[in-house]
């Protein structure tokens, strides 16, 4: 006998039986009880992996507040158990606000049986956490938690070591009036990076002027950002102010950087060693105290190479480099941005989260963001599955790029990386959790 089990709490007999039939035919034990108050005292006496629950007990009740009430009572005995909620009611916005709040997942009655036991299996599943594990996890939060007590991270939504460990360097050299350069492929998020360098900066308070450089027509590129005296070119009938003057006492933020035409590389270096500049046409030196902060997804050092990028510029641009790792590479942050971009009126399904977590997103953040905004769009009512989710192009890069590893590959990985599971974790493209999961199938042990 499978030595997971679950309790059911519904008024209805015949919902706690069918429920037991189901969990048996799996292997799984299940005990069903009528209401709140014996489940609450069944969960006093023993232990559960899962709690699936209704959210009205009384027959004249439909507003589900006795299974929200009930859900609180379950957390104050047991804080971190997986609680599925099951409802006739299914346009109950009180219990679609829940799965938001804590509930793990979401089911009408009458529930399709495949679909109760996938959820129940991956609830089951995914709370096979080792000791290690959790208290790597707790951690990470404690860190988290101090981070965004004592720095203003612009809504930034990450649970992953790589963006934990990236935004402390990112908020550490914040305040240093020094150039910094940020790395990292498109979409992924160097723009928000960029934001809260400028918001824990000693110049806060200063302008944040935004130029995407890639953006810009390589004849107007330098009268953009240097600013051209009216008659300077043709089609300049007035004195235009460039982007770093507008940035004066503040931060410039340049995107794109690579795309920077010689002759502006060339401007732009002086006025990073001088603080000088003159506007195209001019001849007025205009003195400028402005923070630079640069991005860019191209490969510097290869331009360098090409004769495309000064050698000497990249340098100046690069006293502190902050690289952004790329979505698929921090998959623990793949969740936290869907739940953002939902915008508090829709929930995902475990199975939704699941497709998510498959998923390799070549376009990162900005990819995600598009697919949950289509997903809201076509999803029935306030609750998203996997069906909702692009699935052509998911089912398309899954066969590229999702190849499950076996035993040999993951103790060879392990061992390769001293036993450090999260680094173990992104050399298989996996988060964690998941290879923590695998971990405990193939009865591996952890010391990290």
């Amino acid at each position: 006998m499978n030595s997971k089990s679950i309790l059911v709490i519904d008024d209805n007999p015949d919902i706690g039986t069918a429920l037991s039939v189901l969990c048996t035919l799996a292997n799984i034990q299940c005990t069903s009880v009528l209401s709140p108050a014996e489940g609450l005292e069944k969960l006093k006496q023993q232990s559960f992996d899962l709690v699936i629950q209704d959210m009205n007990f009384s027959s004249d009740m439909t507003s589900g507040d006795e299974g929200i009430a009930l859900f609180h009572q379950i957390r104050e005995i047991v804080s971190d158990i997986p609680i599925i909620v099951i409802t006739a009611w299914t346009n109950l916005e009180t219990a679609v606000d829940l799965v938001r709040c804590g509930f793990a997942d979401y089911l009408a009655k009458p529930w399709d049986d495949d679909k109760m036991l996938n959820s129940i299996n991956n609830l089951l599943e995914l709370g096979e956490l080792s000791n290690a594990q959790r208290k790597s996890a707790s951690k990470r939060q404690t860190r988290i938690n101090a981070l965004n007590e004592k720095f203003d991270l612009c809504d930034m939504q990450f649970q992953s070591d790589e963006m934990l460990s990236l935004l402390e360097l990112t908020t550490k050299v914040a305040h240093a009036d020094v150039p910094v350069l940020i790395t990292g492929p498109n979409g992924a998020g160097k723009e928000k990076i960029a934001q809260i360098i400028q918001r824990n900066s000693s110049v806060a308070e200063g302008p944040f002027v935004k130029v995407n450089v890639g953006a810009l027509p390589k004849d107007l590129m330098e009268a953009e950002l240097f600013g051209a005296e009216a008659g300077a070119f043709t089609g300049a009938t007035k004195t235009r102010i460039g982007r770093f003057e507008r940035a004066n006492g503040g931060t410039l933020f340049l995107d794109e950087i690579g795309n920077l035409s010689l002759d502006g590389q060339a401007k732009l270096l002086r006025v990073l060693e001088t603080g000088e500049l003159e506007r195209i046409g001019g001849c007025e030196t205009i003195n400028v105290n402005v923070r630079v902060v640069s991005a860019t997804n191209a490969d510097l050092p290869q331009a360098i190479i090409d004769g495309d990028f000064r050698e000497d510029l990249f340098y100046r641009l690069n006293v502190i480099e902050l690289e952004l790792m790329p979505l698929n590479q921090r998959q623990d942050d793949i969740v936290p941005l869907a739940n953002f971009f939902l915008q508090q009126s829709h929930t995902l399904t475990v199975a939704a989260v699941e497709k998510l977590n498959q998923y390799h997103w070549p376009g990162n953040v900005r990819e995600l963001q598009n697919i949950i905004k289509r997903a809201m769009l076509i999803s029935d009512g306030s609750v998203i599955d996997a069906k909702d989710i692009d699935v052509k192009v998911v089912d398309k890069m899954q066969s590229k790029s999702i190849v499950e590893p076996d035993l040999q590959t993951i103790n060879e990985t392990l061992q390769a990386h001293n036993g450090v599971v999260s680094a173990a974790a992104k050399q298989l493209g996996l988060s964690r959790s998941a290879l923590y999961r695998r971990m405990k199938k193939f009865g591996i042990e952890s010391n990290h």
